[in-house]
């Protein structure tokens, strides 16, 4: 699959990671990855996805380190798909992004509802930094920043964008009190 990552994003890692998990059917397949399925027939089953679509998808999730592929039977030889460490590392993502479309939904349209496994409670899941508690939801209080490894042009980018937030701290929007 070409990359649609364009020169000067090569480096952000919002862009990369959106190249390994960007696209409908893998975010599906790795949705039901956590539900518990491996096998290809379940995924297929589940989702209503073509033969070669899933081939594809799966391969690309196996080469990507987010899946692994493992015989389970051998006569005839057949494979399943297990999240690797890497993979389940996306389900806080996986779970953020089911919890944000179910915040724009009416209670009655939620199809699927995160809850405890214990108590059946509904979750409602958060961003948080780890240090402090604090929710990432304020664009004020967290923002981005170039890291050890930016280029020139990174650190130009958020050295401007330090700029302007600067700016508007100082110069209130006109009609601000």
């Amino acid at each position: 699959m070409p990359s649609r990552i364009r020169l000067e994003d090569r480096e952000c890692p919002l862009s990369t990671t959106v190249q390994h998990v960007g696209e409908w059917w893998t975010l599906l397949i790795l949705h039901d990855a956590f539900d518990g399925y491996t096998r290809f027939d379940q995924f297929q089953q589940s989702l209503g996805i073509s033969t070669s679509m899933l081939t594809a998808r799966l391969k690309t999730l196996v080469a990507d380190g987010l899946m692994e592929r493992r015989p389970y039977q051998t006569n005839p030889v057949r494979h399943e798909y297990v999240l690797t460490e890497r993979g389940r590392s996306l389900r806080p993502v996986i779970v953020a992004l089911a919890a944000w479309g179910n915040r724009h939904l009416a209670p009655q349209d939620r199809s699927m509802i995160l809850v405890d496994a214990e108590t059946g409670q509904e979750a409602e899941p958060v961003v948080v930094d780890a240090r402090t508690g604090k929710s990432l939801d304020d664009h004020d209080a967290y923002i981005f920043s170039a890291g050890p490894a930016a280029s020139t042009a990174m650190r130009a980018r958020y050295a401007e964008l330090d700029q302007q937030r600067r700016s508007r701290s100082v110069d209130p929007e006109p009609g601000a009190p």
